[in-house]
């Protein structure tokens, strides 16, 4: 089967899209992720039972460290507010 240039250009051009594509997924859905989890915790420290300086504190945080504070958060932050709660 004999190839003509156009198609090889067409093939060519859809092999680019492609990976084009691809390589946007790659790059878009960390920061997706990303921007949910930081957002997520915002709006959880945001209701959480903690006092406004507590809650300040880890705002603070997150803003400054926001990859670092919002997993913090979930995974210290929000069990102890929660044990502050059921305390108080």
């Amino acid at each position: 089967m004999h190839i003509l240039p156009t198609q090889h250009t067409l093939l060519a051009a859809h092999s680019v899209h492609a990976t084009s594509l691809l390589a946007a997924g790659v790059i878009i859905l960390p920061i997706l992720l990303y921007a949910a989890l930081f957002v997520g915790a915002l709006i959880s420290i945001a209701s959480s039972g903690l006092n406004g300086g507590m809650k300040l504190v880890w705002v603070v945080f997150a803003l400054v460290a926001p990859f670092l504070g919002s997993l913090l958060w979930f995974a210290f932050g929000r069990s102890d507010a929660s044990r502050r709660r059921h305390f108080a």
